[in-house]
Parts: structure tokens; sequence; C-alpha cells
């Protein structure tokens, strides 16, 4: 019995020296910018709101409630994003350009 537990402790401290050594590799490219994503004006009382990015690459943006559900799905050619649609409150605007994605919080009033 006391060979059980001695072997298991072994297993325990080997692994522990073992994962220290791992590192874990950001899904993000260091040599790769983010892409910067602007939303304004922020907060609005307007129908619409301007969404730029430097690249001006077309933009897939996803508008999601405070609770996390998707109201809105757009994929935008233009930098001009309707949301007479939207009621007052916050939500959470997620702006996906190519492989970068940014997510940024939008007050409607």
């Amino acid at each position: 019995m006391k060979k059980i537990y001695l072997l298991l402790i072994f297993i325990g401290i080997f692994s522990v020296f073992c994962t220290s050594e791992l590192q874990a590799q950001s899904p993000l490219s260091k040599d790769e910018p983010q892409e910067k994503v602007q939303i304004f004006p922020n907060p609005t009382t307007s129908s619409i709101v301007y969404i730029t990015s430097e690249s001006g690459k077309s933009k897939t943006v996803s508008v999601f409630t405070a609770l996390g559900k998707q109201i809105l799905f757009k994929v935008m050619t233009t930098n001009v994003l309707d949301i007479s649609s939207l009621t007052q409150g916050v939500y959470v605007f997620r702006v996906k350009i190519g492989d970068h994605s940014s997510v940024q919080k939008v007050i409607v009033n």
C-alpha cells in the first residue's frame, strides 16, 4: 500500500515539474498587429452608428443584449450600421474583420 502512495506522489511531483516548463501559446501572433475598430457615437441617441477600422475591409457585426442573446447580425461593406430596431439599453458589439475580432459595449439612449 505504501508503494502505491509513493508512486502517486512521484507521479504528482513529476507532472508538476513537466507542466511548469510548458508555455501557453497566444492565439494572436505578435508580428501581426491587432485591427483597431471604432464605434461612434457612443453613447448614441441616433438610429445609426459608424463602425470604422484601419484597413477598411468588410466587417461582420454581431450585436448582443446584456444577457448574451444575439439580436442583430450584419455583414458591412460601408461604415454605417442601422440600429433603429434597438431599444434603449446596453449592447455588446462584436466586430470581426478577417481573423481579428473586437468586442465593445455600446449604450443606446
